[in-house]
């Protein structure tokens, strides 16, 4: 899974940006940062599968779906990680 960390702790100013954020994710390259609003985004990588099973069991992380494009949105101290499954269907650990 791709993880895209957003850096923001404003729930209504994230949910502004993500069609943006999930729209540009394909033009990040890993470890790249881009910039919209103010709130800065970053390819952070690709997360084990035990990543969403460990973090999802933590009392303050809040787990959010989008589950007509299956994604994965887990918000905690003052970032947003967007979890998006591999496109070809393969599983990265």
């Amino acid at each position: 899974m791709k993880c895209i960390s957003v850096y923001t702790d404003n729930f209504e100013l994230f949910s502004d940006i993500f069609e943006h954020v999930v729209e540009s994710q394909n033009q990040l390259n890993e470890n790249e940062e881009q910039e919209v609003e103010g709130v800065t985004f970053s390819h952070s990588g690709d997360a084990p599968e035990h990543y969403l099973e460990r973090m999802s069991q933590k009392p303050e992380v809040v787990v959010m779906r989008d589950k007509s494009r299956g994604l994965t949105i887990l918000q905690h101290g003052s970032v947003f990680e967007i979890l998006i499954p591999a496109e070809d269907g393969t599983v990265v650990s």
